[in-house]
């Protein structure tokens, strides 16, 4: 129960990495608030956490955290309801395919607004929640902010440009987050996931091809699940991992080694 008192915020918590996240989050003792841009997912993952609890450890919040209004709602909501935020997990995104000179300014503006302003909007509005309850507490209790980077952050893949961009913004804007809110106790992190059997990467892991493309090219030769990324950000997020912020952590079965 590492997480016990705990309050913690999962964007993109409707499927994949961010579900996996607020499960085992709240199996660990967090209230856990659920952000995302689909209702009906998020209740979903609402009640399959709460029906195994004596008491509702999970609500749910609708947003686009893309959207600075949106973002100004949440945060509002947060303060309003639980006054202080321990945990803060910047999970959403997504992708499209295609190639640089045949990306369109809408389509670069939406991954980039997915993947990298969400995590600048909402580290901004909630981090000033933080920072305002550590100094409130002069820096007793550690809090943490992980954010979702990915492997193409560190090695760009083919026919993402505006994913690995916005993605290696990840990996260099938890660094600077993480010096400005050391002072105040307040940790960020970012995680990196290889290939993971999430609903963005559904379609391509269909492809037998594209699977054993996967397998020989990744050390331990698998896909990996999201809740061996979920075991990685629980750590990061934990008092455990408490001498560690600004770093990245590979998740990847070893695919830049190989």
């Amino acid at each position: 129960m590492r997480f016990s008192q705990n309050i913690a915020l999962i964007t993109g918590a409707g499927s994949g990495i961010g579900k996996a996240t607020a499960i085992r989050l709240a199996d660990e003792g967090a209230k856990v608030i659920l952000v995302g841009r689909t209702k009906s997912k998020l209740e979903a993952v609402a009640t399959e956490i709460n029906r195994t609890k004596r008491i509702p450890m999970a609500e749910i919040f609708q947003a686009d955290v893309s959207d600075e209004e949106d973002v100004k709602e949440l945060a509002e909501y947060v303060n309003i309801h639980f006054g202080d935020l321990h945990i803060l997990i910047n999970n959403a995104g997504g992708s499209k395919h295609s190639k640089i000179l045949e990306t369109t300014g809408k389509d670069w503006d939406y991954v980039q607004n997915a993947n990298l302003r969400s995590v600048f909007l909402v580290s901004k509005m909630l981090g000033r929640l933080m920072v305002k309850k550590a100094q409130e507490e002069h820096g007793e209790h550690g809090r943490a902010i992980v954010n979702v980077a990915s492997l193409s952050g560190h090695q760009a893949g083919a026919h993402i440009p505006h994913y690995s961009a916005a993605k290696a913004g990840v990996i260099n804007f938890t660094r600077a987050l993480a010096l400005e809110l050391a002072p105040y106790k307040v940790r960020v992190n970012s995680i990196s996931p290889g290939f993971i059997e999430t609903p963005l990467t559904e379609n391509g892991l269909q492809n037998e091809r594209f699977v054993k493309a996967i397998e020989r090219n990744t050390a331990l030769g698998r896909v990996g699940k999201v809740e061996e990324i979920a075991n990685v950000i629980a750590f990061v997020a934990s008092d455990e991992a408490s001498y560690m912020t600004g770093i990245d952590v590979l998740v990847d079965g070893g695919w830049l080694i190989k």
